[in-house]
């Protein structure tokens, strides 16, 4: 088992590259974040690069935001490059729920094996075939009431999956874990959840998937508790949650409790 402080230190040591297929809401917030952790993003989705591109990066991540057919296109490419080259994959369902369309493309992106899922509570009791009360990428569902559903999901496609919210849940069908920390300030941000799921993809290129996605959630939830403090508003929590993602050293994540089932 890699710890989350042993993690932060390879990712710092090894800068890896991640290729991450988000949305246009996203991308900036997200390359951000990726370098300010220590790793190096690359947002890139035209079909003519994918198959040249995924074998190179170290991980790959997967948004569906804002779809469109040629990205569409695009991810299916991508998560087919990603398993033939045995590179860990990891898919975001954002408000896969809304519409019939994002309902398919979702599961056909699930049908390839991804090797992370993160998701809201709402997006994960979904994925799974269970009732959910999201309202577009919002949960209306709490993190409690889909483990169960994300523990189905692991079991049956073989993937750790997250639920991210105010307390996050990760398994991986056996093992489960509670991450505590953050800040109340940080659903106000636009693209943070989404963010997550490209440092999720870092962690991913440098550890197991099961170490790489409690790392991960470990250290947004420091930052964001670090974050918080002293900040007057979402815009100000923006500038100081990325000041903190990069002041975090290997050592200070023992301050964030994580507590295994």
């Amino acid at each position: 088992m890699t710890t989350p402080n042993a993690a932060l230190q390879s990712l710092r040591t090894q800068a890896p590259l991640v290729h991450c297929i988000t949305n246009y809401v996203a991308m900036n917030v997200a390359a951000n974040v990726v370098l300010a952790a220590g790793a190096s993003p690359a947002m890139l989705h035209a079909t003519e690069e994918i198959a040249d591109f995924v074998p190179v990066a170290g991980a790959l991540t997967i948004n569906i935001g804002t779809l469109s057919a040629p990205w569409v296109e695009a991810m299916t490419k991508a998560a087919e490059a990603a398993n033939a080259s045995a590179k860990p994959w990891v898919f975001d369902p954002v408000a896969h729920f809304a519409t019939p369309y994002r309902a398919r493309v979702a599961q056909d992106l699930l049908d390839l094996q991804p090797t992370i899922i993160r998701g809201n509570a709402s997006e994960i009791l979904a994925l799974a075939g269970e009732g959910a009360a999201g309202k577009g990428a919002d949960s209306g569902d709490s993190v409690p009431a889909a483990k169960g559903a994300a523990i189905h999901l692991a079991k049956e496609h073989g993937a750790v999956v997250a639920v991210t919210g105010e307390t996050d849940f990760v398994t991986d069908g056996t093992r489960h874990a509670e991450i505590s920390g953050g800040d109340a300030m940080m659903p106000k941000v636009t693209a943070l959840g989404c963010s997550l799921t490209a440092l999720i993809g870092a962690y991913a290129a440098i550890c197991t998937p099961m170490d790489a996605t409690i790392a991960a959630l470990t250290h947004f939830s420091e930052a964001g508790a670090r974050a918080g403090p002293g900040t007057n508003g979402p815009g100000s929590f923006a500038v100081a949650f990325l000041d903190q993602l990069a002041a975090i050293a290997p050592g200070d994540l023992d301050e964030v409790r994580v507590t295994w089932h």
